[in-house]
């Protein structure tokens, strides 16, 4: 049922898409952003490309819950993270609203689940089911992300329901940098550390880590195999149908993703990381911008290519 729900609604989303430039009303757009680095890449490559259409996009940075709640309102426009199947309870509860449209599918290859230091794992701690004989070395703690997020909500769950023997745990929220933070102050100190881990990601080069199996029943196979999808609420594909056939064709890549996040990490403006790439890779711009034209109806590829100076 929710494949079939995402299918139709992507249908839906395309069919409106027709390339036509938007009323000036479509001018101002509005992004959610969880303050996730990946999301803060996606949001800074699409701000690029939508401002040198003549948009003006408005990133706003809101929690999961929040961000959702907003596009349900009709408060945001588009978000670029719908991490699935880690986000369904949120997808099912706009589903049931009749309160989104699914524009894309914007990544493959991504995980998402629990991880330790290699060094960690080489100690016998492979599985989810390793974690309880080990409770000293991890001070019975599991290291999350912000306090709102699915993820997080998937570790609660697995806690109060004592699955793998993690019943006396506790999660520790805090924001992304936060937690990568004490990853590397554990990893310095040689102490052992669990913690939410994901691909794209460019923790998965600052740190030697090891995916946790057997968290298939909170974070889906694969080791939390996901896919990640670009929603826009409804009728906004209907509305501005230019900027919506612009998402409908906007995919990203792991190494992609990578490269923007690292810079972001090293300090850079997502924009400022977005424009040096599109300069290192001007054709990942073409199937963004095929039928796509600026806010007043010019083609879209040559404006684009001209602001950024190719």
């Amino acid at each position: 049922m929710m494949k079939h729900a995402f299918l139709t609604a992507f249908a839906l989303a395309a069919s409106t898409a027709t390339g036509h430039a938007d009323d000036a009303a479509c001018k101002s757009l509005r992004l959610s952003d969880p303050s996730w680095t990946d999301i803060n890449a996606t949001n800074g490559a699409a701000s690029v490309v939508l401002e040198a259409l003549g948009y003006a996009p408005d990133v706003k940075l809101l929690s999961v819950p929040i961000g959702y709640q907003s596009m349900k309102s009709g408060e945001i426009d588009v978000f670029l993270g719908n991490w699935m199947p880690a986000q369904t309870a949120f997808i099912d509860d706009l589903n049931a609203a009749n309160a989104i449209e699914v524009l894309n599918k914007n990544l493959t290859g991504a995980k998402f689940t629990l991880a330790v230091p290699k060094a960690v794992a080489e100690k016998g701690i492979k599985d989810f089911a390793d974690l309880a004989s080990h409770a000293d070395e991890f001070g019975k703690k599991i290291y999350g992300i912000e306090p709102g997020a699915p993820a997080n909500a998937n570790i609660q769950k697995m806690i109060e329901a004592n699955d793998f023997g993690l019943g006396e745990w506790e999660l520790v929220e805090s924001g992304e940098q936060a937690m990568l933070a004490q990853v590397a102050r554990n990893e310095g100190a040689g102490k052992g550390i669990v913690f939410l881990a994901w691909a794209p990601h460019p923790m998965n080069e600052q740190f030697d880590i090891a995916y946790l199996s057997g968290g298939d029943a909170y974070f889906g196979p694969d080791f939390g195999g996901a896919e990640v999808f670009t929603l826009a609420r409804k009728g906004w594909s209907e509305t501005c149908p230019n900027a919506a056939k612009l998402f409908s064709q906007m995919t990203f890549n792991i190494e992609m993703e990578n490269q923007l996040m690292g810079k972001i990490l090293d300090g850079a403006d997502p924009k400022d990381a977005a424009t040096e790439w599109f300069k290192a890779n001007p054709a990942a711009l073409t199937p963004w911008l095929a039928g796509v034209t600026t806010l007043d109806g010019q083609p879209g590829e040559p404006a684009v290519k001209a602001a950024l100076g190719l």
